[in-house]
């Protein structure tokens, strides 16, 4: 097998946060992958994140988790990011 055979599928997912409140323990924004759009609320504090809509969202919720967890104190409102997922979307 050749090198690109052995490579996993992996789509780049965008992320643009839209709200920040430290006071609140929130973050608010959205996340594209594919021809996918999503919404998110993360509540830091409690560790809870909603995702919506429902269509696809299983793809992207523990990824975009992991991504937010990991920069969480960088992550700025009006920031544009991205993470790579290890799916085709």
């Amino acid at each position: 097998m050749s090198r690109r055979e052995n490579r996993l599928p992996q789509t780049i997912a965008r992320v643009r946060i839209t709200h920040q409140s430290w006071s609140e323990g929130q973050l608010v924004g959205e996340v594209t992958a594919g021809e996918f759009l999503w919404e998110f609320v993360w509540n830091f504090r409690q560790g809870g994140l909603r995702v919506q809509p429902s269509m696809g969202r299983a793809l992207i919720r523990e990824p975009l988790a992991r991504f937010l967890e990991t920069y969480d104190y960088q992550l700025e409102a009006g920031g544009d990011y991205s993470f790579p997922i290890r799916a085709k979307l």
